[in-house]
């Protein structure tokens, strides 16, 4: 499960990359109830996302000729200059060099080797987001990839991730998740994918999802918002209920409700 116990390899923020954001602002607002902060002046117009006070999410404009819109994640390292040289080692591109951001932390943006934008966050001031795996925040990421094993070789040669295996509730195969170098399987945050299994996804990319009280309610309420339901809200055996939208602009994210753990 995510937590804000950040270590090497977490995923530590999310951001909202938009040509709007001012429509970002009422679409999630509406959806999720977030309001929004800007930053400051300084910030070059980045703000945050928040839930009572905390943060869940960042957001900025971006102009179209920079990318479409997009959520983007961010993963925790002690040191971001040595996590560039191992994206370039491990057949990964470099699209923003380590930089500085004022005293908050230091930050980087790469791909990796089948072109799947992240990006790093090495803490500074800031330590990452103040909430998560609560309802209205991140809980759970999965890349899609068209090689999910080498995908696996990458991200573990620059974060050091662990895997665990789960066989999928129809036998059809299994659903490979990591996790934080020795934080043993409690600790683990997002799936992989192969990209040919779903055909609502049609370029390896890392799609976040966001705890909901009520899939179906928070589909629907995004329907009316001007987003789109990539698919209507299913049941997936001892998991929950999730479903997968686009906000207006065309930014993709799911949401799921969960099912409380067995005793």
């Amino acid at each position: 499960m995510l937590t804000t116990r950040y270590v090497t390899g977490s995923p530590n923020w999310i951001d909202l990359g938009t040509p709007d954001i001012e429509a970002a602002k009422t679409f999630y607002g509406g959806v999720f109830g977030w309001t929004y902060q800007s930053a400051g002046p300084e910030a070059g117009g980045y703000g945050m996302f928040q839930l009572d006070g905390g943060t869940v999410a960042g957001g900025m404009a971006v102009p179209p000729e920079q990318g479409p819109p997009a959520w983007n994640v961010y993963f925790q390292s002690p040191d971001a200059d040595a996590a560039a040289e191992a994206v370039r080692s491990g057949g990964g591109t470099v699209l923003a060099e380590p930089m500085d951001v004022l005293d908050l932390g230091r930050m980087a943006v790469f791909a990796d080797p089948s072109g799947v934008s992240f990006s790093l966050w090495q803490p500074g001031s800031n330590k990452g987001l103040d909430v998560v795996d609560v309802p209205n925040s991140v809980c759970w990421l999965e890349l899609y990839t068209e090689d999910p094993d080498a995908a696996l070789g990458f991200y573990e040669s620059v974060f050091g991730w662990e895997t665990t295996s789960m066989p999928f509730p129809d036998g059809s195969g299994e659903y490979t998740m990591v996790h934080p170098f020795g934080a043993g399987a409690d600790a683990m945050f997002g799936g992989i994918v192969p990209l040919s299994t779903d055909p609502l996804e049609d370029a390896p990319h890392w799609l976040p999802y966001f705890a909901v009280a009520d899939c179906d309610a928070t589909a629907a309420r995004a329907a009316d918002l001007g987003g789109k339901v990539r698919m209507p809200p299913v049941d997936m055996e001892g998991v929950g209920r999730f479903a997968k939208l686009a906000d207006p602009e065309g930014a993709t994210f799911a949401i799921m409700t969960g099912v409380a753990p067995a005793t």
